[in-house]
């Protein structure tokens, strides 16, 4: 075996790449077959190529307040073309559930009269929107894109660790990666038959447009960023471009009379369809938080009266809550009469009776997750905590139970990863997105891998110093052509944007919201 792979060993979780110590799985045999026999120094410079690609186009992110080049590790992770079918078809019954639960909750609630749910879970959840309850969207959609996240436990089953139906980002770094990946191992993919992933634009604008006010036949759709600060901008850039639709921000929008229009030089021009990636809280200050500068004023009443659609739709982060997580499983059967496809992790709820005591003795064999965290933020891994940790989450847990929630401990599944000038394995998770036109869900072939690059870790959060790697989906025999790629409008003529006004001391104020927002809001 080549010295890539020469201290190589197989961890505590499924390896991916390998059924046994130098026995590829073979769904990597081509793969396996380009990386042995490359020298340490060799790979090495190809990884250097995909970092300085990534720095020369400005696809970077902000940890602890630097900028850096978003990490993509050389070697990408692999999934069979029937194992895709399985996360396929589970992620579109999850989000159809999904689906169904917020029209439900935000309508005539009968879950809750069933008991299905108890009212106390969406009584008392901070996402929980009253201002949004009776609003209908045109075609019946709230979760226009999703990101569903999964792991792989010690046996390789996949597994659902959460739901993300309110802003889930990092489908950007898909199609970035996969473009920088065909560059650095152009005979792994001449050898190798993988659905591509640039459809995804295509896709979501349709679902868009489709999402569109009743009686409007051409709408104006556009992407509704909170500005240059936020860690994700150049995902809302990107996407606006590849959609071919403006990019703005909510000094651009404007709302009278239940109307939305965009500012421009030439006039305003009517708005119909907004994909905002702006949190709820600082989306209309008329309704939520009113020192935000970084949203519209009305937006929320303009939606009420049917003349524009917001998606994805406000008030979607009741689905998000990691205790409605728990009760996604019975929501799958109570709504679609169905046993649910993908299994969650296993999973404590510190309010119900008789919990709460039993996990306190275990915490260090647990992990705890506050149930509004996003970005791995305030997670503890018992295992891996120190006695002070321990303590100090114990204390929180006491103090509101309702605020968290226990897993149990979950091996992720390890693939290759290029550490220093050796392949190491490291804990992977991966982030498939669906995106919904009210008539299918449609599941981008793939999506994004994150992975934990210190040995042991498991949280693999970008926001907590992760890297991502492309994901690979290998074609079935009968997948004779790729998809098809939607045909795309061309981009329209740049508006002539409005001068942007002066706003003074409130300019800071835009940016600290705009940082607020970066938490957790890339690739969550």
């Amino acid at each position: 075996m080549a010295d890539l792979f020469e201290e190589y060993r197989l961890g505590p979780g499924w390896d991916e790449m390998f059924s046994e110590l130098g026995m590829p799985r073979e769904s990597y045999e081509a793969l396996h077959a380009t990386l042995q026999p490359l020298s340490s120094a060799e790979l090495g410079i190809r990884a250097e190529v995909l970092a300085r690609a990534f720095l020369d186009q400005g696809i970077t992110f902000a940890l602890k307040g630097v900028e850096r080049p978003f990490p993509l590790d050389i070697v990408p992770r692999i999934i069979a073309a029937a194992e895709w079918r399985s996360v396929e078809v589970g992620v579109a019954q999850r989000i159809r559930a999904l689906e169904a639960f917020l029209a439900d909750v935000y309508g005539a609630g009968q879950v809750l009269a069933d008991g299905v749910v108890p009212r106390r879970i969406i009584a008392t959840s901070a996402h929980f929107l009253r201002a949004a309850a009776g609003i209908n969207p045109p075609n019946g959609v709230r979760i226009h894109v999703a990101g569903v996240d999964l792991i792989r436990d010690e046996q390789g089953t996949f597994r659902v660790l959460e739901d993300n139906v309110r802003i889930p980002s990092g489908v950007s770094y898909v199609m970035e990666n996969r473009r920088a990946m065909a560059q650095v191992l152009p005979e792994v993919f001449a050898a190798t038959r993988i659905l591509p992933v640039e459809s995804y634009p295509g896709m979501l604008l349709r679902a868009l447009r489709a999402a569109a006010p009743v009686g409007v036949n051409d709408p104006t759709v556009v992407v509704l960023s909170p500005g240059v600060y936020n860690s994700a901008y150049f995902e809302h850039a990107l996407i606006a471009r590849e959609m071919g639709v403006e990019l703005v921000e909510g000094r651009d929008l404007v709302c009278v009379g239940n109307d939305v229009a965009m500012r421009t030089t030439a006039g305003e021009q009517r708005v119909d369809v907004i994909y905002r990636r702006i949190d709820d809280d600082f989306l209309d200050p008329v309704h939520f938080r009113a020192d935000s500068v970084i949203g519209v004023a009305g937006l929320l009443n303009a939606a009420r009266a049917g003349r524009v659609t917001i998606a994805n739709a406000v008030g979607n982060g009741v689905a998000d809550d990691k205790l409605l997580y728990t009760y996604v499983p019975d929501l799958i059967r109570y709504y679609l009469n169905e046993e649910p496809l993908l299994p969650n992790v296993d999973t404590y709820r510190l309010d119900e009776p008789g919990v709460l005591d039993h996990v306190l003795t275990q915490l260090d064999q647990l992990v705890m997750k506050p149930v509004d965290g996003a970005g791995g933020a305030g997670i503890v891994i018992g295992s891996q905590a120190s006695g002070q940790e321990l303590h100090d989450v114990r204390e929180k847990i006491l103090e509101n139970p309702r605020g968290w929630i226990a897993q149990r401990e979950v091996k992720l599944s390890m693939v290759p990863t290029l550490i220093g000038n050796r392949l190491r394995g490291r804990h992977v998770d991966l982030r498939p997105f669906a995106v919904n036109d009210g008539e299918k869900i449609w599941v981008l072939p793939g999506g994004l891998t994150r992975v934990a690059l210190p040995e042991g870790a498991l949280v693999v959060n970008s926001s907590q110093g992760g890297g991502s790697k492309d994901t690979w989906v290998l074609a079935a025999e009968d997948d004779l052509t790729p998809f098809e790629v939607p045909h795309l409008p061309a981009a329209p003529a740049p508006l002539p944007a409005a001068a942007s006004p002066d706003l003074g001391p409130g300019a800071a104020v835009a940016e600290e919201q705009q940082q607020q927002q970066q938490q957790g809001r890339l690739a969550c």
